[in-house]
């Protein structure tokens, strides 16, 4: 017996965290979505893989008008395509963004587009200013991920150019800029500037100027924690190991131990330097349970989840399961949501996070239903009964008008809307099987209110 009460302990622990996270449906219809971001507005971007970059209104719909379509300049299949896209930190006057792409010959283009200066919703396709052209001997293996850094830097990662093992050993190659993390100054009336403390620049250390750090093998997405100053690297793994690398912003020419190391574990040795020189991720996971391919994301910063400060957010591919990567390094992973194939996770103006499924066309938001009601807006007279319910439940304490209810399951999907719900009307839930829910509350002002429900 105590056997058996250990286990459900254990079970219910688990199912308690994953439950914390929700993922609410904001937007559908896209192709391939492998990017979100932000211009310090309102408006979401996200990238397509086929080459079109596309803007989300707040409210979740699609701009029909597309920003930016390169799909003529891009090859799309498999890993290549349009894979990247940050403004510049003076967007708002000078109308700079980049983005990170294929080209026909499959090389990796890093370039800088302008903005349509009479539209905000339009970039002008004939702006193009070529940054980088690095070329590519495989077709995998594309990194291409791209941040501005707070010092006004472009950040570029980049994948160590395919195959398997690496075989032309790119990644501990310094003369190399496949398998690295780069840095230059976009500020340039040339392509661009070398920062001047790049750990390679102007010296006779063997190693090219762009180059940040280097020991990558195929990161796949990687973000600032400007609250700690951290950069957040997520490598996927030969075979075996998926990482995540966390490392201070100021510091340079770290190597990350591609093809050395994967993960932790030695890989190929080969004429690698020692041990000793390298830095190793603070968490790495196996393919178990179908895991095969992680996808980076960032640490929440938003303000509408406490309960989720300080947490990194990232998923793996192939298991559809989202992970959290907590303050102490341990990781706890939701149940998995199928049919979606996570691809990249983006924030907006505010921090909130949300995540993209390459498969479903689908991005969602990432919310909890573990926000107080002094933090939500709401009245604090709101009761939400009876709790458990079997056949329909009430709300009381709703003042406004035009107030949304959903009820979502504990794996995070959307079973039940209700528009215009009225003060103490009932809510039919009696299609719905016995378990643990959340109900979400939405008023026109876009205040909210959760809460724990149990359907039995």
């Amino acid at each position: 017996m105590k056997k058996l009460l250990f286990t459900l302990s254990i079970f219910s622990s688990l199912i308690v965290n994953a439950q914390s996270i929700n993922l609410m449906e904001f937007a559908t219809g896209l192709t391939s979505p492998v990017e979100i971001t932000n211009a310090n507005d309102s408006r979401l971007f996200v990238v397509q893989q086929n080459g079109i970059i596309k803007i989300i209104q707040p409210n979740g719909t699609i701009n029909p008008t597309q920003f930016l379509n390169i799909s003529s300049k891009i090859i799309f299949n498999g890993e290549r395509g349009l894979l990247g896209l940050a403004f510049h930190p003076q967007y708002s006057t000078n109308g700079y963004f980049f983005v990170y792409y294929n080209n026909t010959a499959g090389n990796i283009v890093v370039a800088r587009y302008s903005v349509n200066p009479t539209n905000p919703d339009v970039a002008d396709p004939n702006s193009e200013k070529i940054l980088l052209n690095i070329p590519k001997p495989f077709a995998n293996h594309n990194g291409g991920s791209i941040h501005f850094a707070p010092d006004g830097k472009l950040w570029i990662v980049t994948g160590d150019g395919g195959s398997g093992g690496d075989p032309n050993n790119n990644a501990q190659n310094k003369n190399s800029l496949l398998g690295k993390m780069l840095r230059i100054d976009v500020d340039a009336t040339g392509p661009y500037n070398i920062p001047s403390d790049n750990p390679f620049a102007g010296t006779a250390v063997d190693g090219a100027d762009e180059i940040w750090a280097y020991g990558l093998r195929n990161a796949w997405k990687f973000s600032f924690d400007l609250t700690t100053g951290s950069a957040m690297i997520a490598d996927v793994g030969q075979g075996a190991i998926e990482e995540i690398n966390k490392m201070p912003i100021s510091q340079a020419g770290i190597n990350y131990g591609w093809r050395c190391y994967e993960g932790n574990t030695a890989y190929n040795t080969a004429g690698c330097p020692a041990q000793s020189t390298m830095t190793f991720p603070i968490a790495v996971y196996d393919h178990s349970g179908g895991k095969c391919s992680i996808t980076g994301g960032y640490v929440y910063r938003g303000s509408q989840y406490p309960s989720l400060q300080g947490k990194y957010f990232f998923a793996d591919y192939c298991s559809n399961q989202i992970g959290i990567l907590n303050t102490d390094n341990s990781i706890i992973w939701t149940s998995a949501y199928s049919g979606n194939g996570f691809s990249s996770f983006g924030q907006d103006s505010q921090k909130e996070l949300y995540v993209a499924g390459v498969e479903s066309g689908k991005i969602f938001k990432i919310t909890t239903g573990t926000l107080s009601i002094h933090e939500n807006g709401f009245s604090e007279a709101i009761k939400v009964y009876p709790n458990p319910a079997s056949k329909q439940i009430f709300i009381s304490g709703i003042k406004g008008k035009k107030t949304t209810a959903e009820i979502i399951s504990a794996e995070g999907r959307k079973v039940l809307e209700t528009d215009n719900i009225a003060n103490e009307k009932g809510i039919d839930i009696s299609g719905l099987t016995s378990g643990v829910y959340f109900i979400n509350l939405k008023s026109e002002s876009f205040k909210s209110y959760s809460q724990k429900i149990v359907i039995k």
